[in-house]
């Protein structure tokens, strides 16, 4: 196989996998789905694909690196195979790219809806409202207790 198809199955398998953690992965699973139904094991291959999805959403959920970097690894070799067995052609997987960096675009460029509140009382301290924060430490001092009557 030649450079250029390793290239665009390591690009491939990389836009895969950070489209897996976002709300666009519905649409991104049916393209990959009919993409991945040329091969010989195209409906075990989607069956990987959730199963991927969730063991990547378990490892950023756990808080750990290195789970995206395994994602893509295991989806490298796959499309290789893909290209290399003449189940797909370059500019199929080129497409299926474009495809899928278009909805990676489209998933950055939507407003996220927030809403924040706050509740259980008075708040003498910091207020931080984050989806992850990790590493972070806050030393608060007690507030002296006011004088009883």
């Amino acid at each position: 196989m030649d450079s250029e198809l390793a290239a665009l199955a390591t690009s491939g398998a990389t836009t895969l996998v950070s489209l897996m953690v976002t709300d666009s992965w519905t649409h991104a699973r049916e393209l990959l789905g009919r993409f991945l139904s040329r091969g010989d094991s195209g409906s075990a291959a989607v069956a990987d694909l959730d199963a991927a999805r969730a063991r990547l959403l378990a490892a950023e959920a756990a808080g750990d690196p290195d789970g995206a970097r395994d994602t893509a690894e295991q989806w490298q070799p796959y499309l290789r195979h893909l290209l290399s067995s003449g189940a797909a052609s370059g500019g199929e997987l080129r497409e299926l790219l474009a495809s899928l960096q278009r909805l990676e675009r489209e998933a950055d460029a939507r407003p996220v809806g927030v809403r924040n509140d706050i509740s259980g009382g008075v708040q003498h301290g910091p207020v931080i409202q984050t989806g992850r924060i990790s590493g972070l430490t806050f030393h608060v001092g007690q507030s002296p207790a006011p004088p009883s009557d």
